[in-house]
């Protein structure tokens, strides 16, 4: 008896930790070395390196080439999404959302027009949930407004409002400058000349979408020695909304764009000196330029 049951447990197949793709179980010896020794760390959601691209032309966006048009988000007539451009980030949803307020700054999503979703998916070559997903996040900014059935629309702003945006900002940032101004050792302030650089390079090339991330890291670094995160989020969502451009507003010229990069390069200076009259102009002066 002993015997026969030995060779009942000889003959069992014991249930591996793995299957291929049609049920059908894997020898050991077959299967790779990953699948014998999973990892306990486990896997976070869209964390997966992606490259998202903008083609330059796009598929035919006939009803019924994407299941998200049930949704009823009309296309026909609608402007063109930005152009080629490829990111690299670890969100799907982060990757658009960038691209977006970088299409924003340069003027590619016009004010006024309605985006959908779907059609800005195809462009990005993305399904259209991760950019209604960053769209709704740009509703929440104040950047885009949402259009029942049809999309989103991009907000239309006035000289008012950024005028508005700039007194603000000063409210906030000019007495924090003042006081680190008397506090803060000068090699901490010539430590950010690179990003003062930065932004001048930028400039001189004449690409405002990098300008705008330059000057916005700047004005982060610089507030940042402040040690208050409360204040970092505020006056960045403030410089953010005050880099969308208008609907009427002209293109900024380059001449205009060097000299705003210029004037990170002499608030240092001032900040380096503890020349408090300079560092208030300077700043007010650099928020009333940020209106163009």
């Amino acid at each position: 008896m002993e015997q026969g049951a030995a060779r009942e447990r000889a003959t069992e197949r014991p249930s591996p930790p793995f299957g291929d793709a049609t049920g059908a179980v894997r020898p050991e010896s077959a299967r790779p070395e990953s699948a014998r020794t999973p990892s306990t760390r486990p896997e976070p959601p869209h964390t997966e390196s992606v490259r998202v691209r903008v083609p330059e032309q796009t598929r035919g966006t006939e009803p019924g080439r994407d299941p998200e048009r049930a949704r009823g988000e009309h296309t026909h007539g609608e402007p063109a999404a930005p152009g080629p451009r490829t990111v690299r980030r670890h969100s799907v949803r982060g990757q658009i959302l960038e691209a977006l307020r970088t299409a924003l700054v340069g003027g590619e999503l016009r004010p006024g027009e309605v985006y959908s979703a779907p059609v800005l998916a195809e462009r990005f070559g993305v399904s259209a949930t991760p950019v209604r997903e960053a769209m709704q996040r740009l509703a929440v900014e104040g950047a885009v407004e949402v259009v029942p059935n049809r999309g989103f629309r991009v907000t239309e702003r006035t000289p008012r409002e950024l005028a508005e945006l700039a007194e603000v900002r000063a409210l906030i940032e000019v007495p924090v400058m003042l006081r680190l101004a008397r506090t803060v050792p000068a090699a901490r302030w010539a430590e950010l000349r690179p990003l003062a650089e930065a932004t001048a390079a930028a400039a001189a090339r004449g690409d405002r979408a990098h300008y705008a991330e330059t000057d916005r890291a700047f004005h982060r670094a610089v507030l940042s020695l402040a040690g208050n995160e409360q204040l970092l989020a505020v006056a960045d969502d403030l410089h953010r909304r005050s880099q969308w451009p208008l609907i009427s507003a002209p293109a900024l010229r380059h001449g205009d764009l060097v000299a705003d990069a210029a004037e990170h390069t002499a608030l240092l200076d001032a900040l380096i000196a503890q020349d408090l009259t300079v560092v208030q102009a300077l700043v007010r002066e650099h928020f009333a330029g940020s209106e163009c």
